[in-house]
């Protein structure tokens, strides 16, 4: 009898130390979701009815040994695992994300293709959710319609089931964060109207703060800013951009078109990065009125002046440089 008893204790470790050691799991990927307030025993029930692990009674014993609180979310698997890997794991709450990443200077539209791209959701449902979002930025822009301007360019770390209110709390607190690091703390609707302009217009960080001197002096002036960025987000709004600007662009009665209109456009018209903010916020003392942008420009470099006749010299320089380049006959 005692024999049989030391037997079977010795079949019941050899079993414990099976499932302990032995790796277990999948060889492709694989995805568990593990709902909140799931209790450990039934954590334990969907792993092994998934194949993850060998045995949930030894898992649930290995919780009771190792303690700690096994995290619910979304987990990938894409190789056989010891349990101890598995358990390590959910109790980190090692999670699967989806990278996701806004360039500076992407509008909502932008956001929305990439958001589509990443399968996190579609660009209808993005698009709808900047809309009714601005309860979030609030504070900051009592007057907005959507969140355009404060979606922060950097790489997030979404949960595929994120939804598209989630996404765009965690960028518009990343917003905040950053306006917090630069001191900005007020007046934030012509900053990030001003940095949004300065973004889409010079990729080069050096020059943003001149860019910014120049739409500086010319809304003291009274001009407009006669911006093709602006004139190309009134197209955007109305689902008619065609890829260029036409004569009818400029004529057009958007507020968003700064050829007509003097001073800043309604809103932000993309979201820009923390440099164009600073730039927006401390522009650089100049006296120019006009530039031809470095975005369009084969130098690589804006092209600013004091005056028209300084602008139009510029102007043709540009062109010189464009057919030299063979983007223009």
């Amino acid at each position: 009898m005692r024999r049989l008893l030391l037997l079977a204790v010795i079949a019941v470790l050899l079993f414990i130390g099976f499932s302990l050691d032995v790796p277990r799991g999948p060889r492709s990927e694989t995805f568990l979701d593990i709902p909140p307030r799931t209790g450990s025993s039934q954590i334990a029930a969907l792993l092994q009815s998934r194949g993850l692990i060998w045995n949930r009674y030894v898992f649930d014993a290995m919780r009771l040994i190792k303690g700690g609180t096994l995290k619910a979310g979304e987990y990938r698997f894409d190789h056989p695992a010891r349990m101890s890997e598995v358990y390590a794991r959910l109790e980190r709450g090692d999670v699967y994300t989806v990278a996701f990443t806004i360039p500076e200077g992407a509008n909502i539209f932008d956001v929305a293709q990439r958001v589509e791209t990443a399968r996190l959701g579609s660009r209808e449902a993005f698009l709808q959710a900047a809309h009714k979002d601005v309860n979030l930025i609030a504070d900051m822009e009592p007057n907005a319609q959507t969140v355009e301007g404060y979606l922060f360019p950097d790489t997030y770390h979404f949960s595929r089931h994120a939804t598209p209110d989630q996404m765009i709390a965690a960028m518009v607190h990343r917003f905040r964060q950053a306006a917090d690091s630069i001191d900005l703390l007020g007046n934030y609707h012509a900053v990030v109207t001003l940095a949004s302009l300065v973004e889409r217009e010079t990729p080069i960080q050096s020059e943003r703060p001149l860019v910014a001197s120049v739409f500086v002096n010319r809304m003291n002036k009274g001009m407009p800013l006669m911006t093709d960025p602006s004139v190309i987000y009134a197209d955007l709004l109305e689902g008619k951009y065609r890829g260029t600007i036409f004569r009818s662009d400029l004529d057009g009665d958007s507020p968003y078109n700064t050829y007509k209109h003097t001073g800043l456009p309604p809103g932000p018209i993309c979201n820009p990065g923390i440099v164009s903010l600073q730039a927006a916020m401390h522009p650089a003392k100049t006296e120019f009125l006009y530039f031809v942008a470095a975005s369009a420009d084969p130098s690589g470099n804006s092209r600013f002046a004091k005056t028209l006749e300084e602008h139009e010299k510029n102007v043709q320089a540009y062109r010189e440089s464009q057919r030299m380049a063979g983007l223009k006959k």
